[in-house]
């Protein structure tokens, strides 16, 4: 078992093969899909919005060319990391992770195994104090603070006060970026966060980083499936310097008509048995959820009042979002069974040589949660053609 997310797109012999899942193993059959459906961003609108906004106009899409073998390396620091995913993208663009933050064990401990010179405060980001932030990051300069802290809860009726429980990761990442002084911060989340309580959440995260030396910062909507991960995964990003220059974004690299298909990541683990070694494993089925399963078609989800689980993926296109759903990943597109972890890492871009510690349900959960590598590879390179060297940075 053998894969490279990096690599082109291919057609795969046998895409029209059928697998029937029976415990253990498979059997062939057909079934009625759909190769192909349009598929259409529900942030279309909002990223419209993004792009005339005038308040946001300080970005610029920029061609990062070639991966930057032999160039030099810069730093980051990766605040609520998850497993890792932001930080493996930007370590392919060139970044060394100095150090990263997570609260989680099982992702802190995964963190831990696939980049084993970062430093991993596995804790509460507010347990540390300012005084232990040299330790953590050590004696280099910071060029880059990466971030994607949960909005759960954001008040803006606290917006002022940082010991508002709701707003406390927020005020953390501002504590991180004051201490720290990087060259730029990058953070992700969910698109949702842009109109989240009127678009007060957005207003509140410009002016503080403003207020504490990085003006303009901008956030756009960037489809992973542009820019070759097999899967359709909208995010929101968030770029702001203090450099003085516009907001490097990555051009797209693939177009629609040449997004990569779930087969082409995923089709030869389909007649791979369960190995744990390998993070291959999934949810255990009774033969009649076998039976259930064997019924739901493309698109099609297992429940009628929970639709955005159990859902059959389709074939032809890139996956639906990968989610971990509390256990309902989605359903293999010819399997009668839910997507494996190392399945769902592949469609997220992550290398079968990452592996993911804990139990399989935590597995999923850290890649349902994860940024593609793949994608924040390519916002690495963008960085990086704005990026400076120590002596020739100014100050805003």
């Amino acid at each position: 078992m053998s894969y490279d997310p990096k690599a082109p797109n291919r057609s795969m012999e046998g895409r029209a093969r059928g697998w029937v899942y029976r415990g253990d193993a498979v059997t062939t059959r057909t079934r009625k899909t759909s190769e192909r459906r349009p598929q259409r961003s529900r942030y279309v609108k909002v990223q419209a919005g993004l792009l005339a906004d005038l308040f946001n106009g300080e970005w610029e899409f920029v061609d990062p060319g070639a991966d930057p073998a032999g160039a030099t390396r810069f730093s980051a620091v990766d605040l609520f990391s998850g497993c890792g995913g932001m930080s493996l993208g930007m370590q392919w663009a060139g970044f060394d992770s100095v150090a990263a933050v997570e609260v989680d064990k099982d992702a802190a401990a995964t963190y831990r195994r696939n980049f084993p010179s970062a430093n991993v405060w596995n804790g509460r980001i507010g347990d540390i104090q300012d005084s232990d932030v040299p330790s953590l990051v050590g004696t280099r300069a910071i060029d880059v603070l990466l971030g994607g802290c949960p909005c759960q809860g954001f008040s803006i009726a606290g917006r002022r006060d940082p010991e508002d429980p709701r707003n406390a990761l927020f005020w953390e990442t501002i504590r991180f970026a004051r201490l720290l002084r990087p060259q730029f911060v990058v953070l992700e989340n969910v698109p949702g966060i842009i109109t989240m309580q009127g678009g007060q959440v957005l207003e509140l995260i410009r002016s503080e980083f403003s207020a504490i030396g990085y003006p303009d910062m901008t956030v756009l909507i960037l489809e992973a499936a542009d820019y070759g991960v097999p899967q359709y995964r909208p995010r929101a990003i968030f770029v702001a310097n203090r450099l003085g220059v516009k907001n490097p974004y990555p051009n797209a690299v693939v177009t629609p008509e040449d997004h990569r298909s779930i087969e082409s990541a995923i089709e030869d683990l389909a007649v791979v048995q369960r190995d744990l070694a390998t993070n291959h494993d999934w949810t255990h089925h009774s033969p009649q959820m076998v039976e259930r399963l064997s019924k739901v078609e493309p698109g099609g989800s297992l429940y009628d009042s929970y639709t955005d689980a159990w859902k059959r993926q389709y074939t032809g296109v890139p996956s639906m979002t990968i989610k971990e759903n509390h256990g309902g990943s989605h359903i293999h597109y010819h399997l009668d069974r839910t997507l494996s972890a190392r399945e769902m890492a592949r469609l997220q871009s992550f290398p079968d040589s990452f592996f993911f510690e804990g139990r399989m349900k935590r597995a999923m959960f850290q890649i349902g949660n994860a940024v593609p590598p793949v994608l924040a590879k390519h916002i690495g390179l963008a960085v990086r053609t704005r990026l400076r060297q120590p002596e020739d940075q100014e100050v805003v």
